[in-house]
């Protein structure tokens, strides 16, 4: 995919810019005084509440759901089964046909016969309060007929498996294959090549805030307004319609303050569709709001990929082909954007290296587990942990240095603009500059020095050095692309910009912040823009009433695309000034000149004329030309051509002690390219938060089931989530190569720091104890794990074949020829 170049965007002349400096973000005062909004704050005359009833089984035939009990509680409403409410919604939606052969079962917000995961819903209750509708639960009877859960995802796709759904016949939701040249013409002329399996393991999103749903039939006849925690308020208006069977028009959605999402609120939920369905029944505005354990079953879960990885490579370390073959957990049913996630990362598999060939093939799964769906970086920080991990295990078999490999591999700042072996065109970037950066911060010589002494003392606390260099896909936008991957929307982005008639300026955009800072960058741009104060800007997002158009907040895209639509629309508003100046100067627009807000006829420095005195001007209208617009506002729709591609280099020592397992980050360094900067603060926070994560994937989180199909891991308690004690400092830094195919020059960041962090974790600790005969530690990497793995590498009582080299539980062989397998 190819692109065109734009033009970066100009600076206004004479003014100092706002966009590059690290303002404070607008947002925070409110929020730090908690004079916030958030969806359970939304109060409305006649409120009901709403509990759901959840399956504590994984698979089991429904034979009895009775209401009745519940409905002699005090304080009770109404209770219903899934049958009660075949009427009042159909199915949840999927978006994203991946294949041909993409099997998607009946997905009904509630339970009409067979439960398939624990945290399905059974039956509602609607309550005056809550702790009612809490309490009613109990005298719900549900007898259930266990049926056998499927778990593992090899043994799902076994000739006999018990099956998810007994309808569709398989457990297997799609296959998807690519192939780019030729990787068996590779694999035959290759020295070297490297097998591995990675695993991703399944994680749990946890944003401050978990979901609510508050909808009121308030205003017109059959109207409703929807209050939901939500990334998607546009989303949520269009698939609610098609759910339930309201006209798109009378639905508005809001999302009001959202308290993060990473992905978890990117998703048409069952209780979206559920309080909808009861507020349209019982005329009534109704809430439900999760708990924190009922958010982690009733909400999406991330990742869960098994990685099969092979590398063709020659002995002096070319990396000539790769193959991947993933299998992907669908969980029990698809959700929005289920079977697309691990095909999202694809393309980002060869990452920065030139590949001469790429296959890939991925195999979707149902289980009887909570849905998969977007986490932060959605298929991306998958694909960049298997093949930085690989390529450390092939470094280290070639007795190279990590660096050094990733040198002879990776494409140079000169061969920009640069096509992948998958066909994408990178526009920029420059991978030297980011990593000597890189190093020169982190100290890499004298780390490695440090490491070499510990091991010929045999020090029990173990440096490994870690490395992650990373390029991602973001953007996410062009509706062209997107159609062809069988995406049921677009990609573009809309704003508005308009002046006030005393001068202040609104912008109306169609992304939807829920932490981004976006009321801060895009008040910059539309600053700089127009030539106003910082000050004199308001953002107006995630109304659908106030924001008719827009596609949303995901993907790294709000700043590529809507932050370009926003800039386009103020350069919009300044040419229609630009009009109304010429005609009160009596002067042609071309003899004009825009100057840090102030338009000037050229040669004559005493005609001026701000633009905030022509927004007056206009809106007055006392003397307009004939045919003019009097009203200082522009819209613009922006879809890209292609995406946008950061990158950088992330370096991690950590110190291992071999005695107990336990893991420390003792230091971590990262500089990223992710172009022009509107605001610096921010992306340090972005950044920041995004590392946090990543290495919270490396050493901390990881949903487990038992044999049962239960959650064991279903609170905070036992899913561990690290805090700031528990993480390092974090040493930041930045190069920067201007993106081509967008006028602010910008790429992305919000998606950079777990995509890149979790690689460089693993790596460290894998290169703490290589020498000691492990290759691998699955994640998360727990001191139990750690510890297992050395044990396991000492304690292997086969010997290696001659010529071979053990790493950990896996032999690796060396023909005559140099070939490992």
């Amino acid at each position: 995919m190819t692109a065109t170049t734009e033009a970066p965007a100009p600076e206004v002349p004479g003014r100092q810019n706002v966009v590059g400096t690290p303002l404070r973000r607008k947002e925070d005062a409110r929020l730090v005084t908690g004079r916030t909004r958030w969806t359970d704050s939304v109060a409305a005359p006649g409120l009901l509440h709403v509990v759901i009833l959840r399956s504590p089984m994984a698979h089991a035939r429904l034979t009895r759901v009775d209401v009745s009990g519940a409905l002699q509680r005090p304080g009770i409403v109404a209770a219903y089964t899934g049958l009660d409410l075949v009427d009042d919604f159909g199915g949840l939606p999927t978006a994203w046909t991946v294949s041909e052969d993409l099997k998607t079962p009946s997905h009904f917000p509630v339970a009409r016969d067979v439960v398939r995961y624990v945290g399905d819903a059974v039956a509602v209750v609607v309550a005056s309060s809550h702790d009612a509708a809490v309490d009613a639960m109990e005298a719900i009877e549900v007898d259930y007929e266990p049926l056998p859960a499927v778990l593992d995802m090899e043994q799902a796709m076994a000739d006999g498996s018990p099956l998810v759904h007994d309808d569709i016949g398989t457990n297997t939701c799609f296959t998807y294959h690519e192939e780019h040249g030729s990787y068996q013409a590779s694999k035959a002329k290759a020295d070297v090549l490297l097998t591995r399996r990675y695993v991703n393991q399944r994680l749990i999103p946890n944003a401050m805030e978990p979901r609510s749903v508050v909808v009121d039939p308030t205003g017109a006849a059959d109207s409703f307004t929807i209050w939901s925690s939500t990334q998607v308020p546009h989303f949520v208006r269009i698939f609610m319609a098609l759910v339930c069977g309201i006209p798109e028009h009378k639905i508005r959605v809001i999302a009001p303050d959202v308290g993060g999402g990473f992905g978890s609120k990117l998703d048409i939920y069952a209780e979206e569709a559920i309080c909808l369905g009861l507020a349209k029944r019982l005329h009534r505005p109704v809430k439900w709001t999760a708990s924190r354990s009922e958010d982690y079953q009733a909400t999406i879960h991330g990742r869960d990929v098994i990685q099969d990885v092979e590398i063709a490579a020659t002995s002096d370390g070319k990396m000539l082909g790769l193959r991947v073959d993933l299998l992907t957990d669908m969980g029990a049913y698809l959700q929005l954007l289920t079977p697309s996630i691990a095909l999202l990362g694809r393309y980002m598999y060869p990452a920065i290296y030139k590949f001469e060939t790429h296959s890939f093939h991925c195999t979707g799964v149902f289980s009887n587990k909570t849905p998969t769906d977007a986490y932060r970086g959605a298929g991306r920080p998958e694909a960049t942990f298997a093949i930085e991990r690989a390529v450390d295990d092939l470094a280290a078999h070639l007795h190279l240095d990590p660096i050094e490999l990733r040198r002879r591999n990776w494409i140079t700042h000169d061969e920009f603009p640069y096509t992948t072996v998958c066909g994408l065109e990178y526009d920029s970037g420059n991978y030297e500059a980011a990593t000597d950066k890189a190093l020169e911060l982190f100290g890499y010589d004298a780390l490695r020095a440090e490491q070499a002494e510990r091991r010929r003392s045999n020090d029990p606390v173990q440096l490994g050095i870690g490395v992650s260099t990373y390029t991602e896909m973001c953007g996410l936008a062009p509706s062209r692309w997107l159609g062809e991957q069988g995406y049921v929307a677009g990609g573009w982005e809309r704003a508005t910009v308009r002046m006030t008639p005393l001068g202040k300026v609104e912008v109306v955009s169609g992304t939807s912040p829920h932490g981004q800072g976006h009321a801060t960058t895009f008040s910059q741009i539309a600053a700089d823009a127009l030539g106003v104060p910082f000050e004199d800007v308001e953002v107006i997002v995630n109304d659908t009433a106030a924001v008719p158009w827009g596609l949303d907040t995901y993907g790294s895209r709000s700043l590529v695309v809507g932050g370009t639509a926003v800039r386009r629309a103020a350069e919009g508003v300044v040419e229609k000034a630009k009009l109304l100046a010429a005609h009160l100067f009596e002067a042609d627009p071309a003899d004009l000149e825009f100057d840090s807000g102030t338009f000037r006829v050229k040669g004559t420095p005493s005609a001026t004329k701000t633009i905030q005195e022509l927004a007056f001007a206009s809106f007055t209208s006392h003397t307009m030309a004939e045919g003019s617009d009097a009203i200082l506002t522009a819209d613009h729709l922006v879809d890209p051509e292609t995406f946008s591609f950061p990158h950088g280099t992330h370096l991690c020592a950590v110190e291992v002690d071999t005695e107990t397992g336990m893991t420390k980050i003792r230091r971590y360094v990262c500089v990223d390219d992710i172009g022009k900067v509107v605001n610096p603060m921010i992306v340090e926070g972005q950044v920041h938060g995004g590392v946090a994560q990543g290495i919270a994937q490396a050493l901390y989180e990881e949903a487990v089931y038992d044999d049962a199909g239960n959650l064991v891991t279903g609170s905070l308690v036992d899913y561990l989530v690290p805090a700031a004690p528990d993480l390092p400092t974090f040493e930041t830094d930045r190069t920067e190569t201007p993106s081509t195919t967008n006028p602010l020059g910008v790429k992305g960041v919000g998606e950079a720091g777990t995509i890149a962090s979790t690689p460089a974790v693993v790596n460290a600790v894998v290169d703490a104890l290589r020498h000691l005969g492990v290759d691998d530690v699955r994640m998360a990497c727990t001191p139990e794990r750690v510890w297992r793995a050395i044990h396991g590498a000492r304690g292997s009582d086969d010997p290696a074949p001659a010529g071979s080299v053990v790493y950990g539980g896996a032999t690796t062989e060396t023909t005559a020829g140099g070939r490992l397998t």
